[in-house]
């Protein structure tokens, strides 16, 4: 029963993981897709209803190519995963003695004994072999299952809850201040994805904020200069 409770308490834990990273990068690919087109825009056009206009179109493109890619993505890891659960179980099946070696020689090339490493394979080996011969050989837990459609809705909500902000900082404040106003609400907003992404991968957060950061001004830059070269 215990044993149950914490497969599925992992279980839990990898799909919320899974969630938030869809849901983070969703919201900062929003921010940065939608930015880069309103900034483009605005380089070529002074007419507001233009550049908005502009901004829910790559909002909603953008929302279902993000919420697509994510479905693709995680389905198409999962379906991997199977593949080699599959394989795993046939050669469980057919030839035990080598995969019980290739996970004996694996322990022991972490420099225990020889001893050591096939009493650790023995047990290990004895509750779960397919669980067990799966994440050593290809590196994965078989029992952590990530969802396809929750990695989807969660992308389908938060691209264009971060593409609001650029849309609605380009479009509402006045012409004059519109476009560097729009740049300062998307570095704060890049910081704040940036930053949370790098919580959420154990990373840098200094170095994930300033890549976040960069890329987004190097947008900005360059979709304005390039819509400033059909500027009327």
């Amino acid at each position: 029963m215990q044993k149950v409770q914490k497969t599925k308490k992992s279980r839990s834990l990898a799909e919320k993981i899974n969630v938030m990273r869809a849901s983070v990068m969703g919201a900062n690919d929003g921010i940065l897709s939608v930015a880069g087109i309103v900034i483009g825009v605005a380089g070529a056009k002074s007419n507001s209803y233009a550049i908005f206009l502009a901004g829910i179109a790559g909002m909603l493109a953008g929302t279902i190519s993000m919420a697509m890619g994510e479905w693709v993505s995680v389905s198409t890891q999962r379906d991997s995963e199977r593949r080699a659960i599959e394989k795993e179980s046939a050669a469980l099946d057919g030839h035990y003695d080598d995969e019980f070696d290739f996970i004996k020689n694996k322990y022991q090339g972490t420099g225990i004994s020889e001893e050591l490493a096939l009493k650790a394979t023995q047990e290990m080996m004895s509750d779960d072999p397919l669980d067990v011969a799966v994440r050593e050989r290809f590196g994965f837990n078989p029992k952590e299952h990530t969802s396809a459609i929750a990695a989807a809705m969660a992308s389908m909500i938060s691209f264009p809850t971060g593409s609001i902000l650029p849309l609605v900082s380009i479009t509402f404040f006045p012409e004059n201040i519109r476009i560097i106003a729009t740049v300062i609400a998307v570095v704060i907003a890049l910081s704040i994805t940036g930053y949370t992404a790098a919580a959420l991968g154990n990373a840098d957060r200094t170095k994930a904020v300033f890549r976040n950061v960069i890329s987004g001004v190097l947008t900005m830059i360059v979709t304005y200069f390039i819509g400033s070269l059909f500027a009327h």
